[in-house]
């Protein structure tokens, strides 16, 4: 496989960014998540005969304005994308109409950062996740048939997850669920699960989660659509975040919970890593 050319710096991220003030009706409306502090970027790079991302085995002292305190991001192991099949394209090539990702799904999953503990539950059989479990993510049984309905009625294929728990308690799932081709991605990620206001569907153990303003443009993927959202307060023991992602004839979800309150910068961190390896 050729070299593929260095990723982007990663965005500046906050170190600790303020509460979210819900307008009125929260249920509709954006919250808007203000930084107020800046941390310097980080350079991916290309290495070997893949792209890495994320800042690996290398030492703080070696990246670039990460010399100082941490800023709450996690070491994630240096990532390569998967190679492709012999004459299969990239999923967002002109030949490839239908925008599918010819790379083994499971091996697209992000993998978890050093000192987590994994989840055996979330890697399924042969690393394939039963529908089932990943209903499980959603609170009302009537939402779980309808969002069940809509997968099957899109053509759902199979889904491939990933889960760890960090030594601070937080607690992380990403499934990445394929289908037939792009087109049917882009409408259930923008007509059903992911609308602008709020998600389509609630999940476990949160009352009121509204869009999350907080990521910096420069955090954007190209050809990779998100959709995050923060639980807002008053919420039970934990405090969710989560994120669709739409890239190609894959729809993403990843969601971090934690006791008391969910930190936003390993959560921004492990989105965009995840969007990195679907673009």
């Amino acid at each position: 496989m050729p070299a593929t050319p260095p990723l982007p710096a990663t965005p500046p991220l906050p170190a600790t960014p303020p509460p979210l003030a819900p307008r009125p009706d929260r249920r509709v409306l954006r919250a808007v998540l203000r930084w107020t502090a800046v941390a310097v970027a980080v350079v991916f790079g290309a290495v070997g005969a893949g792209t890495a991302y994320g800042i690996g085995t290398m030492e703080r002292t070696d990246v670039p304005g990460l010399a100082t305190a941490s800023d709450g991001r996690w070491e994630y192991p240096t990532l390569t994308r998967p190679p492709l099949p012999s004459g299969s394209p990239g999923p967002f090539a002109d030949s490839n109409p239908a925008e599918a990702h010819h790379a083994d799904l499971r091996a697209l999953v992000l993998p978890a950062p050093k000192g987590a503990k994994e989840d055996p539950a979330l890697r399924g059989s042969d690393g394939w996740l039963p529908t089932g479990t990943f209903l499980a993510e959603y609170s009302e049984a009537s939402e779980r048939d309808a969002l069940r309905t809509a997968l099957t009625d899109r053509g759902l294929r199979y889904i491939a997850a990933r889960g760890w728990t960090t030594t601070d308690g937080t607690r992380t799932r990403i499934y990445l669920l394929r289908f037939g081709s792009g087109v049917v991605v882009h409408d259930l990620f923008t007509e059903r699960v992911a609308p602008a206001s709020a998600p389509g569907f609630r999940l476990r153990g949160t009352d009121v989660s509204l869009f999350d303003d907080g990521f910096p443009p420069q955090t954007d993927i190209d050809r990779v659509q998100r959709s995050a959202y923060n639980e807002m307060a008053p919420y039970g023991p934990e405090q969710v975040r989560h994120a669709y992602l739409s890239a190609g004839d894959v729809l993403a979800l990843v969601v971090q919970s934690r006791e008391g309150r969910a930190a936003a910068v390993p959560f921004q961190q492990t989105v965009v890593l995840q969007s990195q390896l679907l673009g």
